[in-house]
């Protein structure tokens, strides 16, 4: 079997895993974003802020996947929420399998909002569904404007992209509206919110992007 076959097996394999998450969460009411962006960009401190303006009473839980350590969970963990690490072990993606096996032990019927922070990777996150009802890409103002010509694929399935960083757009050679053209050009329909977890500029946005989110009929 080539290689081009196993990637399509593998992929048609995930797929059905992906739907039957999909359906479980549609089941239980349940809104699963997942975060996808390059190393660095910042969803972990995106995450540390979003969880900490969060009423405790909030049924919410976090599953972060990385290659190696458990330093992000334990960094979220003391928020007060449920939440796991996926390591990875090398595997530059999270996918549906992982995520069922990780969700072992959570009732989702007293969860109403998933997120899932995947491995900082802009290309094998965009092949694997994780039954999530919202893909949402970080570009922080340390990287380039073209990374949305790039990395096409990612910004074009994803619903929202979070600019994030932008407490350093005085410091560093970022043109962030040629990063939101971009953006736009590969998905014209794609929501931007710009934020910092630093300043805490646009997580008011954000939290109530979240909630908006959870309101809008499940597919």
């Amino acid at each position: 079997m080539n290689r081009i076959a196993v990637e399509k097996k593998v992929l048609t394999e995930n797929q059905v895993l992906a739907e039957q998450l999909r359906e479980r969460y549609r089941r239980n009411g349940v809104l699963c974003v997942n975060l996808i962006s390059a190393p660095g960009s910042g969803k972990t401190a995106l995450l540390e802020r979003t969880l900490e303006r969060m009423d405790k009473s909030t049924r919410v839980a976090v599953l972060t996947g990385d290659l190696q350590t458990e330093n992000d969970a334990i960094r979220l963990a003391k928020f007060g929420f449920p939440v796991k690490q996926i390591t990875t072990g090398g595997t530059c993606h999270l996918d549906a399998r992982m995520i069922g096996r990780h969700l072992e032990g959570w009732k989702l019927e007293d969860l109403d909002l998933l997120i899932v922070e995947n491995v900082g990777n802009l290309v094998c996150p965009s092949s694997y569904d994780l039954g999530e009802d919202a893909k949402i890409v970080l570009l922080s103002t340390t990287e380039g404007e073209d990374k949305p010509l790039k990395y096409p694929s990612i910004f074009f399935k994803s619903e929202l992209m979070l600019l994030t960083k932008i407490d350093l757009l005085p410091y560093v050679p970022f043109k962030a509206e040629v990063a939101r053209e971009n953006a736009r050009r590969v998905h014209p329909g794609i929501e931007i919110i710009d934020i910092s977890s630093t300043t805490g500029e646009g997580l008011a946005r954000w939290m109530e992007w979240l909630r908006a989110r959870q309101e809008k009929p499940q597919a």
